[in-house]
């Protein structure tokens, strides 16, 4: 499914966050019991009228804070916002060309700001389109000074609570009018040739670039220990052993300009631009610093994408290690990534060579099993043996009662249950369930969508008369 990008930028305490929420709604959070499962949000999906769009909050990510040194403000952005000019910069530029749609946040209450006027500077050299939002206009004559903002020269302005919702239905017709395409399902000519896209995806200077190279088996690709050293996406297409390969590379994402190290943190939306491309996603993380929140940032968009991945630990030479080394990492990140437990788990070293030959390998082996499709008789004989193995508990009157299971798509792996009541239904038994699936399938490396569907038991059945 193509989703377009609608980015949230503008200067720090202007709403963003609170608008992400409203715009999200229920979906923004990840709800779960399984312990570490929590995680910031940073990408969310907008539903508005039957379209569904991604939307991103650039505020939302770990903020860079340069020295506490006293430096003379060398540009109007930084009135007011010294602290975050590489961040509010940043986001602007970052936006400009990974986003469909802009929406620049800015503050009803304080009015135009000079940090605002130097970001409506950068957007306006775009040709996306941007959105103004002016946030915090509780009131009537908030939302009358809101219109002040129309001397940024951004076209129209919608006054909006995002605390309250006000105004945030006109924002979303607007929002949708402007994309400039509406999600389809992808029918690309890529999706039928059989070609597997891989998307290796990661902080900067984890060695992207450096597995890419190992990969194809030549210097194909810029490698550097700079962190942002590769300044775009790049597609490059291999075969290994008879199987065609698209790599998509996502390094780095510092681009022309004076953009401070703290603005790779704002990656995000590179990387969800790649992963929404990908088949399988190689997601890297650094043996020398173990799992991070960002990390676990991005696990959570291949997550919530619903794509395959692998866990690829890279600079492996790099730590001194022992007989119990692996083991004890493997723990570690079998317990930073809880919510990804089907995901297998690599350790190479880009730099060596050492195991690279089993990145290509396990990819392929995950996006085939990500395409399996259970048989409905073996569907429901693994549901059958589950359900005399552990009966549903219920503190209901009447039990759940499972009709039948099948298999209703591929890619991602969806199953439909017809029950009884879906009120009857707790999540511990739902995992269940996809355990039992996956003992047989096991569908490694990729997340399985479980549906469960009413049934009315009263219906007559088949053929019998009134």
């Amino acid at each position: 499914m193509k989703k377009p990008l609608v980015a949230l930028v503008g200067r720090p305490n202007v709403g963003k966050s609170a608008l992400f929420n409203r715009l999200v709604g229920q979906r923004k959070a990840v709800v779960s019991e399984i312990p570490g499962t929590t995680r910031d949000r940073l990408v969310g999906d907008a539903d508005w009228n039957g379209v569904v769009f991604s939307v991103v909050d650039t505020g939302g990510l770990e903020v860079y804070q340069p020295r506490q040194v006293e430096v003379a403000p060398t540009s109007p952005l930084e009135e007011g916002s010294r602290d975050f000019v590489p961040e509010i910069r940043g986001q602007a530029m970052i936006a400009i060309e990974e986003a469909d749609v802009i929406v620049l946040v800015v503050d009803a209450i304080a009015g135009i700001t000079a940090a605002d006027e130097e970001i409506a500077d950068i957007l306006r050299r775009t040709d996306k389109p941007v959105i103004v939002a002016a946030n915090k206009a509780d009131s009537a004559a908030r939302r009358e000074d809101a219109f002040e903002f129309y001397a940024l020269g951004m076209g129209e302005v919608f006054p909006i609570s995002a605390l309250h919702g006000t105004g945030t239905g006109d924002l979303l017709d607007a929002v949708v009018d402007a994309l400039p395409f509406k999600p389809v399902e992808d029918v690309d000519d890529d999706d039928d040739d059989g070609t597997i896209r891989v998307a290796i995806v990661g902080r900067p200077n984890v060695g992207k670039s450096s597995l890419l190279n190992k990969l194809l088996g030549q210097e194909r690709a810029i490698v550097s220990p700079v962190a942002g050293t590769t300044r775009d996406a790049v597609d490059m297409s291999l075969t290994w052993e008879g199987m065609p390969i698209t790599l998509i590379d996502t390094a780095g994402i510092r681009r022309r300009g004076r953009i401070a190290p703290g603005v790779e943190k704002y990656s995000v939306l590179r990387a969800l631009k790649a992963i929404q491309r990908a088949d399988v996603v190689l997601l890297l993380v650094d043996a020398t610093d173990g799992v991070t929140q960002q990390d676990a940032h991005i696990a959570g968009m291949i997550r919530d994408e619903m794509k395959s991945c692998v866990i690829v630990v890279n600079k492996w030479d790099a730590i001194e290690k022992d007989t119990h080394t692996m083991n004890a990492v493997m723990d570690e990140v079998r317990r930073d990534l809880a919510f990804m437990p089907y995901v297998p788990v690599l350790f190479i070293s880009a730099l060596t060579g050492q195991r690279i030959h089993t990145v290509l390998e396990t990819a392929v082996r995950v996006q085939e099993e990500r395409l399996v499709r259970v048989p409905t008789s073996e569907l429901n004989k693994i549901v059958r043996e589950a359900l005399l193995r552990h009966a549903p508990h219920t503190k209901q009157p009447r039990p759940l009662k499972i009709f039948m299971a099948q298999q209703v798509r591929v890619d991602p792996p969806t199953f439909l249950f017809h029950v009884n009541d879906t009120r009857l239904l707790h999540f511990t038994y739902e995992r269940y369930l996809e355990n039992q699936i996956r003992r047989v399938y096991p569908f490694t490396g990729t997340p399985v969508r479980l549906s469960f569907r009413p049934r009315d038991e009263n219906r007559r059945p088949r053929g019998q008369k009134a």
